[in-house]
This record gives structure tokens, sequence and C-alpha cells, in this order.
């Protein structure tokens, strides 16, 4: 089906300019949260953090080596966890730098802990598009990449994740993620996005 240039309805303004534009103005907003109430916002930041944290290390790894293969759920790993271990030590100090020395810990467990969460989901999920073994898959990959990421951090000597709530947050978080993406990984066979 082909559309003329003249064919444009409602829809097409509402969901191609009106939502995407509204979605980029929420996420300057949000960003600008700290900076603008003073310091006060903590609480958004934290919780920003951790959902871009979760869609880049965890969700993308996930995704790819459910719906795709380990091959490819490693690989987004490895760069996706390149990717967030390089924006992590520009916000919070390089290891490179001189700042922050035992910090390169921290980096190095961003980045095997998305590489495994992708390789192991791919790895067990085996191209199955069976939504249970999926499931299985994707707790048991997220689970363990928590469990190693904050058994990982803890042998930093700048690590803030600690006790009972660092460990509910590394690990809770990613199991949650683990039972959530294998929903969208489904979704995306059914369109035949599986290769």
């Amino acid at each position: 089906m082909s559309l003329g240039w003249k064919e444009w309805n409602r829809n097409d303004i509402v969901y191609g300019i009106v939502a995407p534009v509204i979605v980029v103005l929420l996420i300057v907003a949000i960003s600008q949260l700290d900076t603008l109430g003073g310091g006060g916002f903590g609480i958004v930041t934290g919780i920003t953090m951790e959902l871009q944290e979760l869609l880049v290390i965890v969700a993308i790894p996930l995704l790819l080596g459910l719906a795709w293969n380990k091959w490819a759920g490693g690989a987004s790993g490895f760069i996706m966890g390149s990717v967030y271990a390089l924006y992590w030590a520009d916000v919070y100090g390089s290891p490179f730098g001189g700042r922050n020395t035992g910090s390169s810990t921290i980096l190095l467990g961003y980045l095997l802990s998305a590489i495994l969460i992708g390789y192991m989901a791919g790895a067990m999920n085996k191209r199955s598009d069976n939504f249970r073994r999926m499931i299985i898959s994707g707790v048991t990959a997220t689970t363990i990449g928590g469990l190693m990421l904050f058994g990982i951090f803890q042998l930093s000597p700048v690590n803030v994740v600690t006790g009972i709530d660092g460990f509910l947050l590394t690990v809770l978080t990613r199991t949650a993620s683990g039972a959530v993406i294998p929903i969208i990984a489904k979704v995306f066979m059914w369109y035949g996005v599986s290769i």
C-alpha cells in the first residue's frame, strides 16, 4: 500500500509529531529536575539513573539474546556495557584521570554483567519462541547477572552499593527486567523480527 503525499490523517500528526515532541520535552524536563530543584530531587535522579542502567545494560542485551541468539546478546552486551561504563566514568570520575582510584572494578562489572546477561539468555533460549522458556532464560540470566554485578561491586574500594538495599536494587531490578523483557521479545517474534 503506497500513500500519496496528500494522504495525511490526525493520527499521523499526533503519533508522528506531537507524541515524540512531548516525550523529548519530558525527558529534558526530568534531566533538569536536579539542577532546577537545588538537589531536592534525589529520588527522581535515582529512579531515572536506575531505569537508564536497566535499559542500556540489561534490556537491550537480554532482548537481543532472546529474540536473536547468544552471539547477538553477548555482542550487544559488550557494546552497551562499554557505552554505559564510559558514561559512568565520565559522570562519576574516570579511573584513567586519576580520580576515584578503584572505580575500574565497577566499570568492569557493568561490562561483564551486560555481556553475561545477553549471552546467557541467548544460550539458554536457543532461538526458541516458547514463552515459558523465554521467561526462564530471561529471569535466570538477569538474576545471575545481577548477583555477579553485586559481587564485583564489593571488590571495589569506591563501591557505594552495599547492604540489603544495594543487593535488592542490583539483583531484584534485573530479575524484574528478566520477567518483563521476554514479553517484548515474544511480541517481536509475532511480527517476524527474530532471525
